[in-house]
């Protein structure tokens, strides 16, 4: 399901809780919600559409990748990046990693483990920040 895209930085600025697998559902309106806003949008977060839990979906360019309760365990290759967000208006500067690796859950709650880089990395980073109530 398309869910309404929040704008409020107060609501945005809250840490996330972890993620159940009572949560699954979640997961998927993001997928439909990220689809919906595909010319403008290659991240959400579940806070985006209005949920406070460690889910975000990237689609760095080739289908939706779904990490639930997403941890980055290793940075390097610091860079600055500018970046907008469809929750928040303009584009802001920041610091990102070339290279990080991801533990998460998948779609089924099973862990992996992933390395990531450039512009996947760049939304992972991205997200995990809204996940954390860092607002970019």
């Amino acid at each position: 399901m398309i869910r309404p895209i929040m704008h409020d930085p107060l609501f945005l600025g809250q840490p996330s809780a972890p993620a159940t697998p009572a949560d699954k559902q979640v997961a998927l309106d993001l997928i439909d919600t990220l689809r919906a806003h595909a010319e403008g949008c290659v991240g959400m977060a579940a806070n985006m559409i209005g949920v406070h839990k460690r889910i975000i979906v990237i689609n760095p360019g080739f289908a939706p990748v779904v990490l639930i309760n997403p941890v980055i365990t290793q940075k390097s290759g610091p860079y600055q990046a500018e970046e907008g967000c469809l929750s928040l208006s303009g584009v802001r500067k920041t610091t990102r990693y070339q290279e990080i690796d991801v533990c998460f859950l998948d779609m089924d709650f099973k862990p992996r483990q992933q390395h990531f880089s450039g512009y996947a990395a760049q939304i992972i980073q991205h997200e995990v920040d809204h996940c954390d109530g860092i607002l970019i």
